[in-house]
C-alpha cells in the first residue's frame, strides 16, 4: 500500500502545493476547480518525478522556519545597507570583491539553499560552484575585509544549514 501511496504521489507535498495554488488562482473557488487542482497536484509531480532528484535524507522544518526568518530579516537590513552605498560611496571608492567560500556541505540541495541566500541577499552574488562542490565563488559589492564576508557566510548560513540539512 505503502509503495502505491509513493508511486501516486511521488512528492506528496508539492501535490498539495500545486491544488491549493491552482484554486486560489481561479477567480471562484468550487468545487470543479479543487477537484482539477487535486489532479494536476497528482499528474505533474508525477509525470516529472524521473527528473527529481532524492529528497534529503534528513530535513529538520522547524530549523528551516527559523534560518528563513533569519534570511528575510538578513535581506531586509541588507537592502537599507545597500541603498547607503548607493547613495553615498562614489563608484570610484568601492571594494568590491571576488571571494572563494570553502563548503563543509555535501547535500546538493543544502548547497543550492545557501547559494540561493547568497543572491537574494543585496549586495552579493553567489556566482560559481566548484567542480568538485567544494567551494562557492561569492561576488560582494562593497567590503573592507573579504575574509570577514566568507566567515559570515559561514557561521550564519552554512552551519545553520549543516544542522538543518543532516
Amino acid at each position: 500500500m505503502a509503495r502505491a501511496f509513493r508511486w501516486l504521489l511521488p512528492h506528496p507535498f508539492l501535490t498539495l502545493v500545486l491544488a491549493v495554488v491552482w484554486t486560489l488562482l481561479q477567480n471562484e473557488v468550487s468545487a470543479g476547480m479543487v477537484v482539477f487542482g487535486i489532479m494536476l497536484g497528482i499528474i505533474i509531480p508525477r509525470m516529472t518525478s524521473i527528473w527529481w532528484p532524492d529528497t534529503p535524507s534528513g530535513f529538520r522544518l522547524g530549523k528551516m522556519t527559523t534560518y528563513s526568518v533569519m534570511v528575510i530579516w538578513d535581506i531586509i537590513v541588507a537592502n537599507i545597507e545597500v541603498a547607503w552605498i548607493v547613495l553615498s560611496v562614489p563608484n570610484a571608492k568601492l571594494k568590491p570583491a571576488w571571494i572563494v567560500v570553502p563548503l563543509e556541505l555535501k547535500q546538493p540541495e543544502a548547497i543550492t539553499v545557501l547559494a540561493g541566500t547568497i543572491t537574494l541577499t543585496p549586495g552579493t552574488v553567489s556566482a560559481d560552484l566548484s567542480n568538485e562542490g567544494h567551494s562557492l565563488l561569492v561576488h560582494v559589492l562593497h567590503t573592507d575585509d573579504p575574509d570577514a564576508v566568507r566567515d559570515d557566510i559561514k557561521t550564519r548560513y552554512e552551519k545553520r544549514l549543516l544542522e538543518i540539512f543532516v
